[in-house]
């Protein structure tokens, strides 16, 4: 006989987890399944390790490159290794505190497989038992995995995936990066900081594609100095090792055969919804290679059952999984909730960091609108000259209509900060009027914005508007 719960969760990632949690304070009996540990991909083979290591990577680079600050050390140098294993450490309290709250509120942790028998009922296989739930609601989370590219010599040793790549503890003298995306921007940067030659080879024109050109086109000159050489436009065709034990990879640019060679490999082409194995076959819910369709509300075709995060292929960023979970809930629960993607942030972790939230102006100009851009020095900010970071910038696009902003990008230090305030004034509609009547705290790259509305209002007191 099948067993009954309100609400069963698949997947106990961002948007698994953080489902289970809000469901369960508000009085549901929640059962959450995964196959292989709590907080999915982000926080132990994604965002939270990779922002580790980058970290360390940040202080050993700051340590040998900042003489004129005071700082000289004359013997500094990266232990990969001890890296590794406060990657290690952080992850583990961050998930002992994930369970924690699970098991306060009283969610039944299953670790195993699960797979759809029917609309509302699942089969799950653990390594003692079997067990069937019929579940009045459920909420389908099972991320994305690596994408790998089916050519010769991708399944070499020293050939990995992002995942792999986190676990090394040997620092390699040279690394290839095959896509220049997030994923793949962020290993170079965090390699290239620590000394390693670094390059990138991307298919595309330009590398992270889903950011500002003018942007993503600047950060190639903090490449050089980061070790990082990058080839776009470039086909990568196969890997081949060599006697020597040198990973070559060819790739063609303009019609010509190109290599590379390496001590390392890093394939970073992306992420694909798991959507296979799950029994999706058994039920009535709809799905497509990209992912399985949903309404606004995070609801299926099917009443009561819904899919957020990576697996819905609408948008792969752990805080958009968390978001879409709470919206789950409130809907299954009666609460007329929708999600909403124009103000989404995101962060790219390089060495400037970069920072977006809505609209690029190449959407701009693709559907005609009338923008202007303004963009807000670094350079008059007495916080970002003191850290070092007078190179960089604010770029706002805004709308000559009505003078609200359309989106922004952030470029330099403090840019993860920054984009969460520009997210609060674009998803409030606050006008840069309102932005100007509030007080900033000095000194901080937070005056930023301030000093951005006095010059979008031509009243700018630290730059000539």
């Amino acid at each position: 006989m099948s067993e009954k719960r309100d609400l069963l969760i698949i997947g106990a990632g961002p948007g698994g987890y953080v489902a289970a949690i809000y469901a369960a304070k508000k009085g549901y009996k929640v059962t959450l399944v995964d196959k292989s540990y709590i907080g999915g991909t982000c926080l132990n083979i994604g965002c939270i390790p990779t922002k580790s290591l980058i970290h360390s990577a940040s202080l050993y680079h700051e340590a040998i490159s900042n003489e004129e600050f005071g700082l000289n050390v004359s013997d500094a140098r990266i232990d990969l290794e001890k890296a590794v294993s406060k990657k290690e450490e952080i992850r583990k309290t961050l998930i002992d505190g994930i369970v924690f709250l699970l098991n306060k509120y009283n969610v039944e942790i299953i670790f195993g497989t699960a797979k759809l028998t029917g609309n509302h009922t699942a089969s799950i296989t653990t390594e003692t038992k079997n067990l069937e739930i019929e579940a009045s609601n459920i909420i389908i989370s099972t991320g994305s995995k690596t994408k790998h590219l089916p050519l010769e010599g991708f399944d070499l040793p020293g050939v990995m995936d992002s995942e792999a790549l986190l676990d090394n503890k040997k620092l390699p003298r040279s690394l290839t990066v095959i896509g220049g995306g997030i994923i793949g921007m962020e290993f170079a940067f965090m390699y290239g900081m620590m000394g390693v030659n670094v390059n990138v080879v991307e298919f595309l024109p330009n590398i992270l594609p889903l950011i500002d050109r003018d942007v993503s086109l600047r950060l190639i000159r903090f490449a050089k100095q980061n070790n990082i050489s990058i080839q776009t436009s470039s086909q990568v065709t196969k890997i081949e090792k060599l006697d020597d034990g040198t990973l070559r990879t060819h790739f063609i640019l303009k019609g010509n055969q190109n290599y590379v060679d390496s001590d390392l490999v890093l394939e970073a082409v992306g992420r694909v919804p798991v959507i296979e194995g799950i029994g999706l076959e058994n039920t009535d819910i709809v799905f497509e290679k990209k992912g399985i369709v949903v309404d606004s509300s995070m609801k299926t075709n099917l009443e009561n059952v819904y899919a957020i995060g990576d697996v819905t292929g609408i948008m792969q960023l752990a805080h958009v999984a968390s978001h879409q979970a709470i919206i789950a809930v409130d809907n299954m629960m009666g609460n007329q909730a929708k999600m909403e993607y124009d103000y989404i942030p995101s962060v790219v972790f390089t060495s400037p960091q970069i920072a977006s939230v809505g609209k690029m102006e190449s959407v701009l100009k693709d559907e005609e609108a009338s923008y202007r851009v303004f963009k807000v020095p670094f350079s008059a900010n007495g916080r970002a000259v003191l850290m070092n970071q007078s190179f960089g910038f604010i770029k706002m696009l805004i709308d000559n209509q009505s003078n609200k902003l359309l989106g922004a990008t952030v470029f330099g230090g403090d840019a993860e900060h920054l984009v969460s305030q520009l997210t609060i004034m674009m998803k409030n509609h606050l006008t840069f009027e309102e932005i100007k009547e509030t007080v900033f705290s000095h000194p901080t790259t937070s005056e930023l914005i301030h000093e951005g509305a006095l010059g979008v209002l031509k009243e700018a007191i630290h730059f000539v508007d």
